[in-house]
């Protein structure tokens, strides 16, 4: 996993700023490319594995709006998440005060499992002295 070294304010004091490691984004993996390769390892056709992945973005939302959890084996498990502005009484509440709508993606443990054989290798970055 590459990453590179970013300057930002410390949490704990905003006027110091300190290097941070950061992910490097090394492309994008597309719904056909993962088809492609899991045809290779499988008795199914790109069309089949198209096809479910599909299905599952379209019926995916359906059970998240209806505030389900929804398992998907080892690969892990999604859910809806969001927060709110306080209030101090009942009646003063209203859905306007609902932001930050999400979905939240926890791994599941074969997952998780994978990512102990991570191996990190700095990029060379120009605005980093």
């Amino acid at each position: 996993m590459k990453y590179k070294l970013i300057w930002r304010a410390n949490p704990q004091n905003r006027t110091k700023k300190k290097l941070y490691a950061s992910p490097v984004n090394d492309g994008k993996i597309t719904k056909t490319d993962l088809a492609k390769e899991i045809v290779t390892i499988s008795a199914l056709s790109r069309g089949d594995v198209s096809s479910v992945i599909e299905n599952l973005l379209e019926i995916l939302p359906k059970y998240l709006l209806m505030g389900k959890s929804v398992s998907l084996g080892e690969l892990g498990t999604l859910r809806v998440s969001f927060g709110s502005e306080g209030v101090e009484d009942k009646k003063d509440f209203n859905v306007n005060k609902i932001s930050g709508v999400k979905i939240i993606f926890t791994p599941g443990v074969e997952l998780k499992k994978q990512m102990d054989n991570i191996h990190f290798e700095i990029t060379v970055s120009d605005d980093v002295s």
